[in-house]
């Protein structure tokens, strides 16, 4: 193969969660318009090194393909960003491929991000409705309102904010931004605010709104462009207030 018609990467391998991390490299063959996802099926096809040698399958994650999911995430070329929306024509070779840093590695490039779970239910990201019986029709919610929460709504989940906050790591309680902007997702519904003040006593909590550095790099590196940073600093100022409230009621 002409070195025109190959993409080399570099993956950063683990075979299990306490074994030491090690670099592979491959070459694969290009076709137009393949994206991260693709080369790594090309080596799931063919697990044979830039040395000749087979090898085992590179392990990691994905599922919609259309970047919706969120498991797809992994640092490429050193960002953290979905892997199935990444053109590999776009990237410097050799494309280096590495999990996630933030979360604890399971095998090569996946992790598991169990600690964004734990802080949903932390947080209480559901609406509590009684289920027993039909309720009729939920609140009216306007347009404007409808708007700013869908933004909100897109979050997948997938992690980017978290291995991207210099506050989120091993040795901090910090929940980080995806659980404090769902915290004003579900504050924002009517039925949501019911249970508004349980949320605010995290956010005001040791892992809550504190911890936060204003990094900005949440934002930045955001696949679906969620207003991070304008909710956080939003929430600071609701949290100041419920502090100060809460203080002036003992």
């Amino acid at each position: 193969m002409s070195a025109e018609k190959v993409i080399r990467l570099k993956v950063k391998r683990k075979d299990q969660m306490d074994s030491e991390s090690y670099w592979e490299e491959f070459a694969i063959p290009y076709r137009p318009n393949m994206n991260v996802i693709s080369a790594l099926m090309e080596i799931q096809r063919n697990p044979v090194n830039a040395e000749g040698t087979k090898v085992r399958s590179v392990a990691w994650e994905y599922n919609c393909l259309e970047e919706v999911c969120g498991a797809c995430s992994m640092r490429i070329n050193g960002k953290v960003r979905q892997a199935c929306s990444t053109l590999v024509e776009k990237l410097e070779q050799p494309i280096q491929l590495e999990p996630m840093e933030t979360f604890p590695v399971e095998k090569d490039l996946v992790v598991d991000r169990q600690r964004m779970f734990d802080a949903l239910q932390k947080i209480k990201g559901w609406i509590p409705i009684d289920g027993t019986y039909a309720m009729g029709s939920g609140p009216l919610i306007s347009s404007r309102e409808q708007q700013e929460a869908y933004k909100f709504s897109t979050c997948m989940t997938c992690g980017c904010c978290l291995d991207a906050c210099p506050n989120v790591n091993s040795g901090s309680p910090f929940i980080g931004p995806q659980a404090l902007a769902q915290t004003k997702y579900f504050n924002m519904h009517p039925t949501g605010k019911l249970t508004k003040n349980e949320r605010l006593e995290v956010v005001i909590g040791d892992e809550g709104i504190s911890n936060c550095g204003n990094s900005q790099n949440c934002v930045e590196v955001c696949p679906k462009d969620i207003p991070l940073t304008t909710a956080l600093a939003e929430l600071n100022h609701e949290a100041n207030r419920y502090a100060l409230w809460s203080w002036l009621k003992k």
